[in-house]
């Protein structure tokens, strides 16, 4: 409740003004009673923000690998999420207040029936070679992602598509076998960039060429990239004259250059720091919640975990909540094993939670013909924030529950190429996706070329479908109450926690205080939407 509603009044006003730093509007806005995320929400919506135009943007990033490189199909990484929405550019984009927006399509519209999509393209887009963006690039692009012989992470999220149509006005058409509503949603998915198309048809990926805010000066995979502002960029912003991206995969020494000033905004910062930090005037932490997932699949075809009172076992002996206090600091949103956050829309919140319960897991290794378990569980500490702390406390949860969790330290480089969809139990961060559709689609689906735990369910994927084709609210949230229900109880993931989005910039680098739930640093794009104050 707030205590000062004048002292208040006067803090927003100052704040629009230009005359109150926010640290200053933080303390004080406290001590009228507000909270302490209510007062960064209302900073957000009245503090002055006038961007500036100039300097070089050094970033410390998390998750770089050797393996990284330009097939947008096959992005995985940090790193690569973040260097395609810095060099590349996609149909529609998530704004910073969560709501969708306009990108290379400058609009869209459906017929009645939800079966037909028409995106008209921005005709001031331009790649950086100085082309400009048609039709015939939009159909190379998305079509990299379809047919049989498609590698492409993303088929599984259009194979609905039938036809796409180059209208011959600077539109094109999705033409698709079923309903889809949330297809405008899907377009932002950070596989779905927009590259150049060669005579033939096909994508030209490989020249790593975008049309986004900024283009490659010199890059290497697993070190660093350097860019440059493209000036013909049809978008707002892209404040910066060059950006550099530095891979740090140790969390202390890429803290250390954000507090050090040897770079401007660092990735993915330790949550236990975070109090320390707070004490810094030249540090700036963002703590956003978000819909990214700490997922721990198992390969549900593989033994012991095509059990599936093996996989209860497991998730029965998970203290959710000590992990949430001791990992993250409480800068996470409790997991109930199915993939659908609060964040999202229709989230089942009548879904009773799963609790620690040693002696259920008990139960559940007797039902399987077990009196004990040993199962190795791989991680890195790039996964998360405190990964390898987190799976170290799992396997003490589990040890009074006759489990005995191995805990494999892996490299940070190549997990993604060497761990993660190979070996049959490990942890996984998940940016967080607009729709519950868009998630279950790229992980859940019988044929997802992610389909992390080989999750395989007739009556799962059956509702999946007829949701997609559902336009009526109210069926379409009895629908994903239905899919959390057969994921949790007969699944193969066990889900900890949501964790919030934290990250850190020099008190120099200011934004419009509002910052996109979609992915870290602003949704992957602080390069283009940050500026340099003064």
């Amino acid at each position: 409740m707030v205590k000062d509603q004048t002292m208040l009044d006067r803090l927003t006003a100052a704040a629009k003004e230009g005359s109150v730093s926010r640290r200053s509007f933080m303390n004080y806005s406290m001590a009228a009673g507000v909270t302490a995320s209510a007062a960064t929400g209302l900073w957000g919506t009245s503090a002055k923000a006038e961007p500036k135009r100039g300097g070089k943007f050094r970033v410390a990033q998390h998750d770089g690998n050797t393996s990284d490189q330009h097939d947008p199909g096959k992005y995985q990484s940090n790193f690569e999420i973040s260097y395609g929405h810095t060099v590349r550019a996609y149909l529609t984009m998530i704004n910073a207040d969560g709501t969708l927006g306009p990108d290379v399509a400058s609009e869209w519209s459906a017929t009645p029936d939800a079966k037909e999509w028409t995106f008209k393209l921005n005709p001031a887009a331009t790649f950086h070679s100085g082309a400009k963006v048609t039709a015939k690039d939009i159909l190379a692009s998305m079509n990299h992602h379809r047919g049989e012989g498609s590698t492409s992470a993303a088929k599984a999220l259009l194979a609905s598509v039938e036809d796409l149509v180059d209208n011959g006005d600077g539109s094109v058409t999705f033409k698709l076998s079923a309903p889809a509503a949330d297809l405008p949603w899907i377009m932002p998915d950070y596989h779905l960039a927009i590259v150049p198309a060669n005579e033939d048809g096909t994508a030209n990926w490989q020249s790593g060429e975008g049309c986004g805010p900024y283009k490659v000066v010199d890059l290497e995979f697993g070190v660093g990239a350097t860019f440059v502002r493209h000036d013909e960029w049809h978008g707002e912003g892209a404040w910066f004259d060059e950006v550099e991206y530095l891979v740090i995969n140790d969390p202390n020494a890429r803290q250390t250059a954000l507090v050090t000033g040897d770079v401007d905004a660092c990735s993915l910062l330790e949550n236990k720091t975070l109090g320390l930090l707070a004490r810094n005037p030249n540090v700036e932490v963002d703590n956003v919640s978000s819909a990214q997932c700490i997922t721990m699949p198992m390969h549900m075809d593989v033994a012991p975990f095509d059990n599936n009172d093996v996989r209860l076992a497991l998730k029965y002996s998970i203290n959710r909540e000590e992990l949430i206090e001791k990992i993250t600091f409480g800068a996470a949103t409790i997991g109930n094993d199915f993939h659908h956050s609060p964040a999202m829309p229709y989230f089942p919140a009548e879904i009773e939670q799963r609790a620690y319960d040693p002696d259920k897991a008990k139960f559940h290794l007797k039902q399987a013909g077990l009196d004990s378990l040993d199962v190795s569980f791989s991680t890195a500490e790039s996964i998360t924030t405190g990964a390898v702390d987190a799976a170290i406390l799992y396997a003490e949860h589990a040890k009074p529950a006759g489990i005995n969790i191995k805990v494999v330290r892996e490299p940070n480089d190549g997990y993604w190429s060497d761990v993660w969809l190979v070996k049959p139990w490990c942890m996984v961060t998940w940016g967080a996706r607009p729709t519950p559709d868009v998630m279950y689609t790229l992980a859940y689906k019988d044929d997802a070329a992610w389909n992390e735990s080989h999750f395989q369910n007739e009556r799962f994927n059956e509702v999946l479908l007829q949701a997609k084709a559902e336009l009526d609210d109210v069926k379409r949230a009895e629908m994903y109450h239905e899919m959390g229900m057969i994921s949790r109880d007969e699944g193969a993931t066990v889900i900890p926690y949501f964790p919030n989005f934290v990250y850190g910039r020099r008190a120099n680098v200011k934004h419009s205080g509002q910052l996109s739930p979609a992915w870290q640093m602003d949704g992957y794009r602080h390069a283009s939407r940050w500026w340099f104050e003064g």
